[in-house]
């Protein structure tokens, strides 16, 4: 039997993987509309505003899900925390093979907002926040991307980290603190500055 859904219903995501492992297409649809822009977020922090190479991960981290769905086994785990670890693993790997190409060589997100100042203000922070994240260390950058700017509990980052919650807690402690540090000394250059 398919059921209709949609991505605000109040069925789970497991219960959608488990129904589309059954063979319901409906199923999928409405998990990738629920997941994919949070995943197409997450990845895009985590390799520095990319957003073509974003596509890329999110899309080969729903396929990887679409695969598994048959085996699913519900209660084990999450699957936002499943999709999460496997984002995180595929955002890693491309920013190792890319470990010798300096920054200013990736290319920026486009904008299609107007060319105000304000404008170019908010790129220009956005910019120092992608690469003050990007020089953090990667467990930190995955800890503080996923607490900070997708709002994940710190049980579920310690889940897709394979660590404890304390050592998620002391991971973004210490990202953020470097973060400061980083972006402080940036404060008068990104309009932070009081008159």
């Amino acid at each position: 039997m398919k059921m209709a859904f949609d991505a605000q219903s109040e069925v789970s995501d497991e219960a959608l993987l488990v129904a589309y492992g059954n063979g319901d297409r409906a199923a999928a649809m409405a998990l990738t509309a629920r997941l994919a822009p949070r995943v197409m977020g997450f990845a895009a922090r985590m390799l520095g505003g990319d957003r073509h190479e974003a596509e890329d991960v999110t899309q080969e981290a729903m396929l990887r899900l679409w695969r598994i769905a048959p085996d699913w086994r519900q209660g084990e785990a999450k699957v936002t925390t499943w999709l999460y670890r496997v984002t995180a693993n595929l955002c890693t790997d491309r920013l190792r093979r890319r470990r010798g190409v300096g920054l200013d060589a990736i290319p920026e997100p486009e904008d299609g907002r107007p060319g105000a100042a304000e404008a170019m203000m908010q790129e220009m922070r956005a910019r120092a926040l992608d690469e003050a994240l990007a020089a953090l260390p990667e467990r930190q950058r995955v800890a503080v991307v996923m607490r900070h700017l997708e709002g994940r509990s710190n049980p579920e980052i310690a889940a897709v980290l394979e660590i404890s919650v304390e050592a998620v807690e002391s991971l973004t402690a210490r990202g953020k603190r470097a973060l400061s540090a980083s972006l402080g000394q940036r404060r008068e250059e990104l309009g932070y500055v009081e008159d």
